[in-house]
């Protein structure tokens, strides 16, 4: 008997085969429509009524071979997301989906809380479920009787070698595209095949869909050339679908913060963080950047912050001035570099940003200069350059006078100077350790040393953390702990506001693209760097090596 005689006499003789059409109608009407089926489906009390950008989101993720989503804090992308895995797990049976996240445990977490919402708002979903889903730290993973399942995924080479049939990128403006034509594109790599005897590719379906989800980054790096381009492709009708908003737009349908509520953060967060995470504009200069912004996100590869020295481990300071009673001027930056050196110590293998430490700048230049020899002393640091010019030379003389710890009273000792004549308060008894740099007789050579530090990935810089990745103890131990990992997101910002400037005798300096915003961690890094290779780049060459040749 043909195939298509079988088929026809199922239908005649069964009150699924008499039907089947209409299933397959409304199976069709709801995969095109998944907002509409959710009003289908929400109970009368206790569910959510989707707002029209919502109820566009759903359908562009459903339709199109590609999405790319820019959203602010607050607007409910992760949940609209989630809610669209939840959807197709039930639409397309057997598929695997996968979310993936800078770290796996994010990804966990981001799926465990979305999940708990949408039984809340849709509980009629749960009899789609099978089972219990299963939720721990490091892995989350939900079953559907369609045979469908949802599990998470890293944005890291760990992922390489996964198979899924769709997946969705969480916080991709973190994203390198190295790591993710090499890692995370090939999971895709095997479409669905539908269920059955019979079963083949369906051509009609958006298999080894890749969808991509974050608030905005920065200009020039790779996700944003990658949203660029996804643009240009949705202009061409190619499939692919770019989406995003502003803060306005959320608040407006009563979403996430209140607009006073956001109003205030605006006064108190720097004009970048700003700008991206609440009105969702790339920042940051694309023409004659300061450096690549793809190095520089990847020179953020220390996961551990220190608070002391490390056994006998070499330590700097690079200090930059500023003392105002106008809390949003500059502030006084301290940067702690560690220097690690190859077996025989006679190459620099890398210089790690271990620390970046903010002065109140309401303090006096007394009180200043205590706080940076107690760091001095916490990481038993061997040279501390000082921007001398303007508002510098007010610090160093409080630096070569004898200092006292305001608690306990006890001596924090005086310096003096290893590079011009200022005569410390006692100079037979103080320590030949400060450099009095004048950044702008060596503003071309300082610039272009951090350049190369980039380039050669030799700067390491504290890896990008959420607030919610550090532990209930780590919070505790704020100042130690976790406002290290936020002194870099800030030092990042400045960074990614800077660009180089040709000057007309052939030297280059640097120039802030958006002017309110400080650049004072950034002149405390780049000193630093620039001291170390200058000077020390060779102390540890030789046994016999005359340190006074620093000195002189």
């Amino acid at each position: 008997m043909m195939l298509k005689d079988r088929v026809k006499k199922a239908q005649n003789n069964s009150v699924f085969g008499k039907n089947l059409y209409k299933y397959v109608q409304f199976c069709s009407w709801a995969r095109w429509y998944p907002d509409l089926f959710l009003d289908l489906i929400k109970p009368e009390t206790g569910g959510i009524t989707l707002h029209p950008d919502q109820r566009i989101y759903l359908r562009c993720i459903m339709r199109f071979v590609s999405l790319y989503g820019v959203f602010p804090r607050g607007y409910g992308k992760t949940y609209d997301e989630v809610l669209a895995m939840y959807l197709t797990s039930i639409f397309f049976p057997g598929i695997d989906l996968a979310m993936t996240a800078q770290t796996k445990e994010n990804a966990a977490e981001l799926i465990k809380d979305k999940h708990s919402e949408i039984m809340k708002h849709f509980p009629m979903l749960e009899n789609e479920i099978k089972g219990k889903p299963r939720f721990s730290k490091n892995d989350a993973e939900v079953n559907f009787k369609s045979d469908s399942k949802i599990d998470n995924l890293a944005n890291a080479q760990s992922s390489k070698g996964q198979r899924r049939k769709r997946i969705n990128i969480e916080e991709s403006a973190l994203l390198n595209d190295v790591l993710f034509q090499d890692a995370l594109k090939p999971i895709v790599e095997v479409p669905r095949y539908t269920v059955g005897k019979l079963g083949v590719v369906d051509p009609c379906e958006l298999n080894q869909q890749i969808n991509f989800f974050t608030t905005s980054g920065f200009r020039g790096s790779d996700e944003y050339q990658r949203s660029v381009k996804m643009y240009n492709g949705m202009v061409h009708l190619n499939g692919d679908m770019v989406l995003g908003s502003s803060w306005f737009l959320a608040c407006w349908y009563g979403r996430g913060s209140t607009k006073s509520q956001i109003l205030k953060k605006k006064k108190e967060m720097s004009p970048v963080a700003f700008a991206q995470n609440y009105e969702s504009r790339w920042v940051g200069s694309a023409d004659h950047a300061l450096v690549n912004i793809n190095k520089l996100m990847e020179c953020r590869s220390l996961t551990e912050t220190q608070i002391f020295a490390r056994s006998d481990d070499e330590y700097y300071l690079g200090v930059d001035v500023a003392r105002s009673q106008n809390t949003n001027n500059n502030q006084s930056s301290v940067c702690v570099a560690q220097v690690k050196r190859n077996k025989d110590k006679t190459r620099i293998v890398s210089i790690d940003i271990v620390n970046i430490i903010n002065i109140p700048n309401i303090m006096n230049f007394t009180a200043q200069a205590c706080i940076i020899k107690q760091i001095k002393q916490r990481y038993n640091a061997q040279g501390v350059v000082v921007d001398g010019n303007g508002l510098g030379a007010g610090l160093i003389d409080q630096l070569l006078k004898e200092s006292f710890d305001p608690v306990t009273n006890k001596s924090l000792g005086c310096w003096n100077t290893i590079n011009d004549d200022n005569t410390p308060e006692y100079p037979e008894e103080s320590e030949k350790i400060l450099y009095n740099l004048k950044a702008q007789t060596a503003q071309s050579k300082i610039v272009t040393n951090f350049i190369d530090m980039v380039d050669s990935k030799r700067l390491r810089l504290l890896c990008s953390k959420q607030l919610n990745d550090f532990s209930v103890s780590e919070q505790d131990d704020f100042d130690n702990k976790v406002a290290p990992f936020l002194q870099t997101d800030c030092l990042f910002e400045e960074i990614a506001n800077l660009k180089l400037k040709q000057l007309p005798n052939g030297n280059v300096t640097i120039e802030r693209v958006v002017k309110k915003m400080d650049k004072d961690r950034v002149s405390a890094l780049i000193y630093v760097l620039w001291y170390i290779n200058e000077f020390c780049k060779d102390i540890y060459a030789s046994s016999d090596y005359d340190y006074t040749t620093l000195i002189n």
